[in-house]
């Protein structure tokens, strides 16, 4: 098919506003797949998708309709994976902007349309969920208006669910998109978008045909990381792969290249031919750097090499995941992993225990520092255990955000207590109609991955949501604060605060471990300290049995017997006692649950 019939494009919208409803009702309004094989979020492939409602993994497929071949990518909609979204949006020529009827134009929405913006994309503004009762198509088509400048004939009203709207939707990508505008003539330039891996074939790598074209068995290399493959085999997607060679100019497809690690295949790479290669890759490749930080043990020591295996085969499909082993002297042997932020780390938490069937302890999330020595050399620490001690370097800088919340108006005072708490500084506060505003904050990334999202969410009632981009390292003032459980220093509890909040969070901490931790036979001693200094103390009482019930008379001296029998009993008991802490604790003890 030639590039005047091809439109590519992509859905942009919040989580829950029916994106991949309505890409299920196009399939079925082209014929793309049959009645009898439907199902609901047919792209999303994965269980953990389904039941949460949220697309994970972006999912492209090829659709006809009137003559044109429609090449969709549907994207996730959460800020943990904006550079899987840009990436997808460099690959497309417009986008639909999804817009649900009965909640309005949200944070994520927003801010992967300005990313769609900066790729002069064709935008096509869409108000879903017409058919529901709460439906205010009329007040949010003027929110589009207000943000996107558009007309209001050139708005579309559509029901995912029910159908309504989708043909006309269809009708206007073919009329409005513009066809692609490669080079056929050119050396190859395929942009990678994404990369799964199949145990059988190795990663098969998803791409757009910018320039020239690829076939079956040409022998390729990829310009930024060098890595060199042969297409073993190339098509499109329907959803399912169906091999068609070659793929011309223009178009998304995929390619079996036979590598063995994802990592070899990175997202925004270029693909081009050994025997007739392009001088310059395509632009906007970045490698995708971790942001948050946590350490991953076994509930059970000796399930250690089953967890080894499952993060190594995680890794495969995930190449965004990082990660190296490391030992705790509480917990054992376990994996210090990277991730691109705390959806991105909880999906990656739930697939462990539930592809693999493992028991897992996750530490509390922490993120990235950056240290000058003393001898001016730059150290970057990612676990508290490694933080170094008071005198032995210059600086310590700490990830930034610039961060935005929208809300209906009547939670905007709540909100800004909220996150004035939080070390952040307030930038403005802009109104997108009489009844919604946005927030612009600078806040450190620290504060927003502890618990910033639930104390949105639950001081606004659900309403607010919240979308950030990384802006800089800023020099802070931090202090280590170890936790101590009978003398025995828990590494994965301890954490890096501001020198203001040691005293306040050491204090909480130590209370909110008290609540967690079961009593034992024996005393517990729970300590918060900054090296030597004890900042915070609590104890948890032992469990008390009556050893006296079974006498009936005689000396006090009995009794006493027996109950410093007991005391010698619990003394040594305490010495060699180990104490068990619910796997769950080291993430509810940080938020203000």
């Amino acid at each position: 098919m030639n590039q005047a019939q091809i439109r590519n494009f992509c859905i942009i919208a919040h989580i829950d506003h029916g994106k991949s409803t309505l890409a299920d009702r196009m399939l079925e309004v082209t014929g793309t797949v049959e009645k009898r094989q439907m199902k609901e979020q047919i792209l999303d492939q994965m269980d953990l998708e389904r039941e949460r409602g949220i697309t994970i993994k972006l999912a492209p497929v090829h659709m006809n309709w009137k003559g044109c071949a429609l090449n969709l990518i549907d994207t996730p909609g959460h800020v943990d994976f904006q550079y899987e979204v840009s990436r997808s949006l460099a690959a497309v020529e417009g986008a639909i902007l999804l817009v649900d009827a009965t909640q309005g134009i949200e944070a994520q929405t927003l801010s992967v349309l300005y990313s769609a913006m900066e790729n002069n994309l064709t935008i096509i503004p869409v108000v879903n969920k017409i058919d529901l009762p709460a439906a205010r198509p009329e007040e949010i088509s003027e929110e589009i208006i207000k943000v996107l400048g558009c007309k209001r004939e050139e708005i579309l009203f559509a029901s995912g669910k029910t159908g309504e709207g989708v043909p006309e939707i269809l009708d206007v990508i073919i009329k409005r998109i513009a066809s692609p505008a490669g080079e056929e003539s050119k050396p190859l330039r395929a942009l990678i978008f994404d990369s799964i891996f199949d145990p059988y074939r190795g990663v098969i790598s998803y791409i757009r045909v910018v320039d020239g074209q690829i076939e079956k068995n040409n022998k390729f290399f990829l310009m930024e990381t060098k890595s060199k493959g042969e297409a073993l085999e190339v098509g499109y997607f329907n959803p399912k792969l169906t091999p068609l060679s070659p793929l011309l100019t223009g178009a998304i497809g995929y390619v079996v290249t036979g590598f063995k690690d994802v990592a070899e295949a990175q997202v925004g790479d270029t693909v081009t031919l050994e025997s007739n290669p392009a001088s310059t890759p395509l632009p906007g490749y970045k490698k995708v750097l971790p942001l948050v930080f946590s350490s991953i043990y076994c509930a059970d020591g000796s399930d250690y090499p089953e967890l080894k295996e499952a993060i190594e085969k995680l890794k495969l499909n995930d190449a965004s995941l990082s990660y190296e082993s490391e030992r705790s002297e509480a917990l054992g042997f376990g994996f210090r992993c990277g991730f691109l932020g705390l959806l991105h780390m909880d999906i990656v938490k739930e697939r462990l225990e539930r592809e693999y069937n493992l028991s897992l302890v996750v530490s509390s999330p922490t993120v990235q520092y950056r240290i000058i020595n003393n001898d001016g050399n730059e150290e970057i620490i990612t676990r508290p255990s490694d933080f170094p001690v008071a005198g032995s370097y210059r600086e310590i800088s700490e990830p930034w955000l610039s961060l935005e919340v929208f809300t209906p108006k009547e939670y905007v005072g709540n909100l800004m207590d909220v996150i004035q708490k939080k070390r952040a500084t307030f930038k403005n506060i802009e109104y997108l109609d009489e009844n919604r505003s946005i927030l612009k904050y600078e806040i450190p990334l620290a504060e927003v991955v502890i618990d910033l999202y639930d104390s949105i969410k639950s001081v606004s009632k659900g309403y607010a949501s919240m979308s950030y981009d990384i802006l800089n390292y800023q020099a802070a003032d931090l202090e280590k604060v170890d936790i101590l459980i009978s003398n025995d220093k828990v590494d994965a509890l301890s954490f890096v605060t501001h020198k203001s909040k040691t005293f306040e969070e050491g204090r909480r901490i130590v209370e909110r471990l008290k609540e967690l931790i079961p009593r034992h036979n024996f005393e517990i001693k729970i300590q918060a300290s900054i090296g030597a200094k004890v900042i915070a103390s609590e104890r948890i009482s032992p469990f008390r049995k009556d050893v006296t019930t079974g006498l009936y008379g005689g000396d006090v001296t009995r009794k006493n017997k027996l109950l410093d029998k007991q005391k010698k009993g619990k003394k040594k008991m305490k010495q060699i006692g180990s104490i068990e802490i619910p796997s769950d604790v080291f993430i509810k003890v940080l938020r203000n649950e």
